[in-house]
């Protein structure tokens, strides 16, 4: 924001004080309006909506500086206003900031100070804009993707908890997308500025994660020389994420669920207890219900954990949103790494509405950019899902498929897939290898080198 685009106006019964601070101030290059009382001052807020107003606490008429504030506060919360005074106190000034005005301003009145809290505002009003336009192209970029009535339904969950403090457990199959929900969930919540920690209780040793989620006290471990914070420290104020919460020991749980009843916990190694406003979302890709019956999971915390309860559909249970999330992913592949655009025949994509796709999204977000990655053209067809590796065991040639079912890597399947696929088009095109390269997209020299590695004749 510029000066000259800066409104400001000045709200004060005395004449000499109007003249000098709005010729000092347009000077300076402000857009500047007067008002002589409180009520035409409340009306030109109405009317010009100005970004800061300078108002006297005493003025003659209906209403004084006070009860302007407190009206105008209310109706316009991104005005901000700056008091002035020749007879202020001390609890004036404290009941103006209260009721929120930025700063408060004693007659006779210093040039530098107005001008100092005009520059602290605009810069304020600046780092809030830039601040809302961070997280306005983050919720963009972790948005949910799809429109069936399961993605809908994930989505109206998301909207009504996230504006609230409770606790939430996300439970979902392997790449469902636990962590983007998680991550929705805050940045649409008014912790959005407050950061976002996530831990993994399945990739953490057993006897390191209390240390990581709590902190750990100097000492407390050999080689431990400092005090080093937990992820609940690092939280403060935020969100912290626990994925696969059903890793986690029992020690640690008892330690967690304590936080979550007192919000106070100590660093390992320590009894001090220290006071954290966090909120912890936890997600689980096994089934938790299964695990407190198995006694792997202490019941009293999942039911703590459970207040907001919610599963991530499989990507077969939104399989709808597959053509879409293509579209998504394949422009982020090429945007991100410079492919063109490439187009899907119908063929292929009633392949991958068929396909189970066992990974959810994760695997289909993977496999575009395989797809790039493996196609030379700008046309994607069914053999070259197959082979970029989308291979349905079910489906393969010549009877075999219980034979790959056994194959116990997916090198080892793509590789049998890669030799039947081969065999087929060289027959089709009479044994001509530089036929069959330009029809399936080969470098014919690459196409030599596979037929010699999988010994075709």
């Amino acid at each position: 924001m510029t000066a000259q685009s800066t409104k400001i106006l000045i709200i004060d019964d005395e004449a000499p004080i109007r003249e000098i601070l709005s010729a000092s101030l347009r000077d300076e290059g402000y857009q500047v309006f007067l008002a002589y009382d409180g009520e035409s001052g409340l009306q030109a807020i109405r009317e010009i909506q100005p970004d800061i107003v300078f108002q006297d606490i005493w003025m003659t008429g209906k209403l004084d500086g006070i009860e302007v504030l407190t009206i105008a506060r209310k109706e316009f919360p991104h005005v901000e206003f700056i008091m002035i005074s020749g007879h202020g106190t001390i609890e004036t000034a404290v009941k103006s900031t209260k009721l929120g005005a930025w700063d408060f301003i004693e007659k006779p009145l210093s040039m530098d100070k107005i001008l100092i809290g005009i520059a602290n505002i605009l810069n304020f009003q600046q780092q809030k804009e830039e601040k809302a336009l961070l997280l306005n192209k983050l919720r963009k970029s972790i948005a949910l993707i799809g429109e069936a009535p399961a993605m809908i339904a994930t989505k109206q969950i998301i909207a009504r908890v996230a504006p609230t403090n409770s606790w939430v457990l996300i439970q979902g199959s392997p790449g469902s997308g636990k962590k983007l929900v998680a991550e929705n969930i805050h940045y649409m919540s008014s912790r959005a500025s407050r950061p976002f920690v996530d831990i993994n209780c399945g990739g953490i040793p057993e006897d390191l994660l209390e240390a990581e989620i709590f902190g750990i006290e100097k000492g407390a471990m050999p080689g431990i020389e400092r005090t080093k914070k937990g992820k609940l420290d690092l939280a403060a104020g935020g969100t912290l994420f626990i994925s696969e919460i059903s890793e986690m020991n029992k020690e640690v749980q008892a330690k967690l669920l304590a936080f979550l009843e007192t919000h106070q916990s100590s660093r390992f190694g320590s009894t001090e207890k220290n006071e954290n406003d966090v909120r912890v979302i936890t997600s689980s890709g096994k089934d938790l219900d299964k695990e407190v019956k198995e006694g792997r999971f202490r019941e009293d915390l999942y039911y703590k954990l459970n207040v907001i309860p919610f599963r991530i559909p499989t990507l077969k249970e939104h399989g709808e949103d597959i053509p879409v999330l293509t579209s998504y992913f394949a422009d982020n592949v090429a945007r991100e790494s410079g492919y063109p655009k490439k187009a899907f025949s119908e063929q292929a994509m009633n392949y991958m509405l068929s396909y189970e796709w066992p990974g959810n999204v994760r695997e289909l977000k993977n496999f575009i950019e395989r797809v790039y990655i493996l196609t030379p053209g700008d046309f994607v067809d069914l053999h070259d899902l197959r082979f970029a590796g989308l291979i349905d065991l079910n489906e393969l040639s010549d009877g075999r498929a219980a034979e790959n079912q056994n194959l116990s890597t997916f090198r080892e399947a793509r590789a049998q897939f890669e030799k039947e696929y081969l065999i087929k088009k060289i027959a089709e095109n009479s044994g001509n290898i530089s036929k069959t390269a330009e029809v399936i997209g080969l470098e014919r020299s690459y196409l030599h080198r596979k037929i010699k590695i999988y010994g075709i004749e």
